[in-house]
């Protein structure tokens, strides 16, 4: 005869951790901040191993716009990606992060990361993803959004 059904639902329930939790309302600015800070560089590193190998890298966006007869439809559209970096006068490859318009610096008077290749690069750009990740970065995040948001009261 069969095991009855809801003995098995309960025993592999008993196998996992159950736990008394409720979802936040709203996350703290600076976790927002960190998040958005990491899906930008989680788009740069996109873009440069689409650039290593010879592609190209855009975002798909979704827009919302009134046709002729006023309804409203959603469209689809590519928003492209600038690269965070450039090539010095030296012929390295500098990075710089960006906070919306604002350049972080990492330390006093040091904006940019030096790498060789395209493989530095992607490295270099998965370490500040994990550095971003870990609050490294939050008060140079804070500092940058102060900026930008100062920008906005003109």
């Amino acid at each position: 005869m069969p095991i009855h059904t809801k003995e098995k639902t309960m025993s592999a329930l008993n196998s996992l951790k159950l736990v008394n939790s409720k979802k936040p309302t709203a996350i703290p600015p600076i976790l927002h901040r960190r998040h958005k800070l990491g899906n930008k560089v989680w788009e740069q590193i996109q873009l440069a191993k689409a650039q290593k190998e010879g592609g190209t890298y855009s975002v798909k966006k979704y827009k919302s716009i009134k046709d002729a007869d006023g309804s409203r439809k959603t469209i689809e559209h590519q928003k492209r990606v600038r690269p965070w970096w450039f090539v010095a006068n030296d012929g390295k490859v500098c990075l710089n992060i960006r906070y919306g318009s604002r350049v972080i610096e990492f330390a006093k008077g040091k904006s940019a990361v030096e790498v060789a290749s395209a493989d530095e690069l992607i490295k270099a750009l998965e370490i500040v993803k994990g550095a971003v990740e870990a609050g490294e970065l939050d008060t140079q995040i804070e500092q940058a959004s102060g900026a930008v948001r100062a920008g906005f009261g003109k």
